[in-house]
């Protein structure tokens, strides 16, 4: 029975109370900066050579390399290849902690790495950062349980390499395929403009729209034509006057990928390609379904026939787990990181990610932070800022508080509980939501 005021006994062992807690989490940040030069290396190879989704060989081959090679030599169990050409595994688990495995099933963290560019503009997302935060977080965490002096708590860190987040939907192929299976919890962090704990991604889908029409001399016999053009500038201008009906939280934008071939023709094929955010799952299917009564209704005035292609995968909005972020929000003010308030951190807007799918299947943590630069995402100025050296203080700094956050999960029984309590509450409150007509 436990005193007033008496500490409650930390799992694994060998450390007992916030003071042993407290000096694992040092541990930890220590771990960290003794890898800082090998993981800047890490970042800058990647942000070098920037790849596409799904085509990001040198990111996944200088990732891979860099758990083979982390000392001592064989410590973590890499899988180079899991389930996706370009994905991988990396598993390591305290020395002695197995032979617990049997009695207890062990605690699975998760640390997911981006690394992934956008064509053009290269890493103005900072993939390279999120995969260097990833890599961190979990080197953090083996530097501090290898740290234990007694028997070690079951616990296993699993670091995911998760390609294609900026086209296609790496991770969704990765819940697909089993990747996620028996992970407890998950982390990862985005770079941004501020540091905040949490903010609400949105649900997106995306859709290419093809219309067919009739080419025909664009002088001489016009009227033969059937203007697939029209059709496309139409559909724009459609979707441009239903802005006055969509809710301030909608986002609809989009580009015509094909106008035709040669003025003098009237071009017989244009093509779009949209992309629809909403808050939630329900409400973007109401979206999507406008949108695309406006792309039939400029194939009926124009008389062309149309194709409407979904993506191969919606993103899901990110589910919020506020004990996942409280905990995160304490470790980080720790270290000095000021995060935006709650109400600016809950009402601001924000883009998309395959990470929201993972929240439906596992309780996780996306926060954003701070680079050192005022640059917005997806511009050339932020791809100079995820390649400068000012950005690794605050990559590093983000690791630690990922890896202190951890340890809380790893120790604090309780916290693990209300972790788990928080993402069934809230994937029972969008399931609900989507039953409401």
């Amino acid at each position: 029975m436990m005193r007033p005021g008496e500490e409650r006994p930390l799992e694994g062992g060998a450390c007992h109370g916030a003071l042993e807690l407290e000096l694992l989490k040092q541990r930890a940040t220590e771990r960290i900066d003794e890898a800082a030069e090998r993981l800047g290396a890490l970042s800058r190879a990647i942000w070098s050579e920037p790849e596409l989704a799904y085509e990001e060989h040198h990111a996944h081959r200088v990732l891979t390399e860099f758990f083979e090679l982390e000392p001592p030599a064989s410590s973590w169990e890499v899988q180079p290849h899991s389930q996706l050409p370009t994905a991988f595994r990396a598993e390591w688990e305290p020395p002695g902690a197995r032979a617990q495995s049997a009695a207890q099933r062990p605690l699975h963290l998760g640390f997911l790495c981006e690394y992934d560019a956008l064509p053009g503009i290269g890493h103005a997302c900072g993939h390279n950062l999120i995969a260097e935060v990833g890599a961190a977080a979990a080197l953090g965490v083996k530097g501090a349980l290898e740290g234990l002096s007694g028997p070690p708590p079951p616990v296993k860190v699993i670091v995911l390499g998760t390609p294609a987040e900026e086209d296609g939907g790496g991770k969704i192929d990765l819940i697909e395929a089993g990747a996620f299976k028996n992970l407890d919890v998950v982390f990862m962090a985005h770079p941004s403009q501020e540091n905040a704990a949490y903010l609400p991604d949105v649900a997106e889908h995306d859709v290419t729209v093809k219309y067919y029409g009739k080419a025909s001399h664009a002088a001489a016999y016009p009227w033969e034509g059937v203007n697939a053009l029209d059709a496309a500038v139409l559909a724009y201008n459609n979707l441009s006057v239903f802005r006055q009906q969509m809710k301030p939280t909608w986002r609809v934008h989009g580009i015509i990928k094909n106008g035709g071939v040669k003025p003098n023709i009237i071009p017989s094929y244009s093509e779009l390609v949209y992309y629809f955010r909403a808050p939630s799952m329900k409400e973007l299917q109401v979206l999507t379904q406008k949108a695309e009564d406006c792309f039939r209704a400029a194939a009926l005035a124009t008389g062309c026939t149309v194709e409407i292609e979904g993506g191969a995968h919606d993103y899901y909005n990110v589910l919020p787990n506020k004990s996942l972020w409280k905990a995160y929000m304490e470790n980080g003010k720790k270290l000095g990181i000021e995060f935006i308030s709650e109400d600016t951190m809950l009402n601001g807007s924000s883009g998309s990610t395959d990470f929201g799918n993972v929240t439906f299947v596992v309780p996780g943590i996306h926060p954003y932070f701070y680079i050192g630069s005022n640059a917005l995402n997806h511009t050339e100025q932020y791809t100079e800022a995820a390649g400068s050296q000012e950005a690794q203080f605050y990559t590093l700094r983000t690791a630690k508080a990922l890896a202190m956050t951890a340890l809380d999960v790893i120790f604090k029984p309780e916290l693990l509980e209300r972790i788990r309590e928080d993402f069934k509450l809230k994937l029972q409150e969008e399931q609900f939501l989507n039953t409401i007509e």
